[in-house]
């Protein structure tokens, strides 16, 4: 069956989306995922094309970018091919990293180009690993709220933040409010839900031991009986981490979680 013809944008602006070949993840670790950050904005400065948001989670990636002198299928050839010799270089192995060609939606208009950045950022929080986008470290909503050194023109925040308000202050504390509204439209997705592994517990616990237990480290909670019982069942309830997975990321034996239940 042949592939259906990629829609053309008016305006040049893209919502991409890749996946791991086979579903499998795009990362193992920070290294990786700074890689391939490295990639995105070395690509920007030799092609000049603009970026206007990013996320990446484990095993996919949501991009909103702008054509520059070449089209949307050269850029991201161009990325993919790097990022996947690096990926393939560092752990020793051949074949595809992405699935498939990217997939893509046009974005021909700034109210949903508004609308698109806001699903983007939000993707950790729907996937369950921050409870707000700030949080999460790998995708570009802090650089519309805060002044990065080098990097800050990597991100055109300029053109959005404009929509939004005249000035740059108010225009960011805009920004944070519509980042947090509920909008009902579907967008662009992947098919598959996030695969939980050990970096994203990790970040899953930080996140709620800051917003639950304020104050306290882990070893505290873990010390006291009912409050070890407690993280245990909500791991349990609320993530697809292993048992080993569990246990290791708060450092005690695997028999103690395996045998901790949730009271009836």
């Amino acid at each position: 069956m042949p592939r259906q013809q990629r829609k053309l944008s008016e305006t040049g602006i893209y919502h991409v989306i890749m996946r791991g070949n086979e579903r499998k993840n795009l990362f193992y670790d920070e290294e990786d995922k700074n890689r391939f950050i490295q990639i995105l904005f070395n690509k920007k400065k030799e092609k000049g094309f603009i970026i206007y948001a990013y996320c990446l989670m484990d095993n996919h990636i949501h991009l909103l970018l702008k054509e520059g002198a070449e089209g949307i299928a050269a850029m991201m050839k161009r990325i993919n091919v790097s990022y996947a010799y690096y990926f393939n270089q560092k752990n020793h192995r051949v074949g595809h990293v992405f699935q498939d060609r990217f997939i893509s939606e046009t974005v021909n208009d700034d109210r949903y180009l508004l609308a698109v950045i806001r699903y983007i950022h939000n993707n950790p929080v729907k996937a369950g690993i921050v409870a707000k986008p700030g949080q999460y470290k790998w995708s570009s909503y802090n650089f519309y709220i805060f002044q990065h050194n080098s990097e800050t023109n990597m991100i055109n925040t300029d053109f959005i933040l404009s929509i939004l308000a005249n000035d740059r202050e108010t225009a960011i504390k805009e920004f944070r409010l519509f980042s947090m509204e509920k909008d009902e439209r579907e967008f662009l997705e992947v098919d598959e839900q996030i695969i939980w592994t050990a970096e994203t517990g990790k970040t899953y616990l930080e996140e709620y031991l800051k917003q639950e237990w304020p104050g306290k480290s882990l070893r505290e909670l873990i010390n006291n009986k009912d409050t070890r019982a407690a993280l245990i069942i909500h791991l349990k309830l609320n993530t697809k981490l292993s048992i080993r997975v569990i246990a290791d990321l708060l450092e005690i034996n695997r028999g103690i979680v395996q045998k901790t239940k949730a009271k009836r």
